[in-house]
């Protein structure tokens, strides 16, 4: 299925011109979350590179790692933990782990949090997302979890947009790369 899946994923990506005042396109990847077969697919897809590393859980940040995330944690048979952004206007109350990415690339640093008590030292990690441009968010999640105590496995992405230094450091694994979405 991984190649039929990279077929679909592909297919169903589009590239959109936000109109007026926008210097580049936007990724719509719409597609994904609408077609069944690939929601079936995307998260044994996404975990297969780290099942031999056994994580214990999937982190993913707000929002498109709300629908990754459990996609991926289901595929393990593990649990999942939102990395929360303050500007979602979720912010869970109780004490948090905070970081700050690095500047992503539209230059931004984004602040993510993790509720405390979800992990911890017995943890091992995996990042989803649905796309890593700069890697500024998995940066922080991954700041994130040695605050916690907890091992960092590396990122599982749809689409790796980054270079492929910071793709080996955070251990980035995806099913595309951007070149291959027209």
């Amino acid at each position: 299925m991984p190649g039929e899946l990279r077929g679909r994923l592909t297919d169903l990506f589009r590239w959109v011109d936000p109109g007026p005042g926008s210097s580049h396109l936007v990724s719509d990847t719409s597609g994904w979350w609408r077609d069944p077969q690939v929601l079936a697919a995307l998260g044994p897809a996404l975990v297969a590179p780290f099942r031999d590393a056994r994580p214990t859980v999937v982190v993913a940040p707000a929002v498109t790692g709300l629908m990754l995330g459990p996609l991926a944690a289901t595929a393990l048979g593990v649990g999942f933990v939102v990395a929360h952004k303050p500007g979602d206007g979720r912010l869970p109350t109780g004490p948090l782990t905070w970081a700050q990415s690095p500047p992503d690339f539209r230059g931004r640093r984004i602040d993510l949090a993790v509720r405390e008590h979800l992990l911890g030292p017995d943890d091992r990690v995996l990042m989803v997302d649905d796309w890593v441009a700069t890697g500024a968010q998995a940066q922080a999640v991954r700041e994130i979890c040695t605050a916690r105590g907890a091992s960092w496995l590396g990122v599982a992405a749809v689409v790796a947009d980054c270079p492929p230094e910071v793709a080996r450091e955070l251990g980035v694994r995806a099913l595309l790369d951007a070149g291959q979405l027209r």
